[in-house]
């Protein structure tokens, strides 16, 4: 077959045989000696034609079915089955949830990354066995793992990691591997990490305000115990950190409830938008003016809390796509953390 003149496998070289022809497939491709559709060398033709171990090729083959690259045809062979990405950077973008945070940091990652990558976008909603279960299917298909781990307990109660997450992360080749949002000590090693760190940005973004926030009389936080995409407990940490030490009343709250009480002199802080959405519209049939009777504090800055001149404290979603993206690109190891401010507006 006309594959076999353009196949290079080098004896000398320290990367292994299979990893070399799947190198050399991909190449191939890319210099479109090979098309779609068409066919190619059989296990025992490649393995006989180079003086490879079944074994060998077979792996390769795999590797190379598993990324759809090439297919095979019961009683007929193999084929290349995709030409238009192969030849670039293959990365797969996995998160907990689609909200619009998330397609913030994909949207800016995906501007920065550029057109030589191609980058698949999947979805785990919080739940360990589908995290688990996508990444055993897909552990030899990219050559980045993009991941946001969070999950949820049984009880609908945020965790970090879990002990088989973790098991699933460190079967991917750490090299290979980029830790989104929220990391964890316990995962060490070549991969790269970019992340916030919600107890201490909480803490920090509210002290960066204490000179407004003291004038109030009260804080209420609006922290969802048991939500379907549940939030980092350390968000509970540090808020409960900073108005100890600070010496100021605070309570803790699930959601805004109908007709809720509302004092002038009052602080919200709230983290999920429907709750900014119903106090706001409490406030209004108060008539409560927000940052002269009420202050309002939201969690994660989006373009209408701008228009609406809501106050917020969030990380800087683009900066961490952006930064993603570059540490890919420029083949960076290491821990970057994201910057969380406060933003002050009208609302405080």
């Amino acid at each position: 077959m006309e594959l076999i003149k353009f196949i290079n496998i080098d004896e000398e070289s320290r990367v292994p045989k299979y990893q070399q022809i799947i190198d050399s497939i991909i190449h191939n491709i890319s210099e479109e000696n090979l098309t779609m559709g068409q066919k190619i060398p059989s296990i025992n033709r490649f393995s006989e034609e180079f003086y490879l171990s079944r074994d060998t090729v077979e792996k390769a083959y795999s590797i190379l079915k598993e990324r759809n690259i090439i297919n095979a045809i019961r009683g007929k062979g193999y084929y290349i089955n995709r030409t238009k990405l192969i030849s670039k950077t293959n990365i797969l973008f996995l998160v907990n949830k689609l909200s619009s945070y998330k397609l913030r940091i994909y949207n800016s990652f995906i501007n920065s990354i550029g057109p030589n990558s191609h980058t698949d976008l999947m979805i785990y909603h919080c739940d360990e066995s589908l995290f688990v279960n996508l990444l055993d299917k897909n552990k030899s298909a990219y050559d980045y793992y993009v991941i946001m781990p969070h999950f949820k307990t049984e009880d609908l109660k945020h965790t970090s990691f879990t002990e088989n997450a973790i098991k699933a992360l460190k079967k991917l080749p750490q090299e290979k591997l980029v830790i989104l949002d929220n990391i964890k000590a316990v995962m060490k090693g070549k991969h790269i990490e970019v992340y916030q760190d919600f107890e201490n940005d909480i803490y920090n973004a509210l002290k960066e305000g204490i000179d407004k926030i003291k004038t109030y009389k009260k804080i209420i936080l609006f922290y969802p115990e048991k939500a379907v995409y549940p939030y980092p407990r350390r968000i509970l940490h540090g808020f409960r950190k900073f108005c100890v030490e600070f010496k100021l009343d605070f309570e803790i709250l699930e959601e805004v409830f109908d007709d809720m009480i509302i004092k002038k002199g009052d602080l919200f802080i709230t983290i999920e938008e429907s709750d900014l959405v119903n106090l706001v519209k409490q406030a209004k049939e108060d008539e409560y003016e927000l940052g002269k009777d009420i202050g309002i504090i939201s969690y994660n800055d989006t373009p209408l809390k701008d228009l609406l001149g809501i106050t917020v404290m969030s990380t800087d979603f683009k900066i961490m796509g952006e930064t993603t993206a570059d540490m890919i690109l420029n083949n960076k190891k290491g821990s970057i953390k994201i910057p969380f401010d406060l933003i002050e507006r009208d609302s405080l």
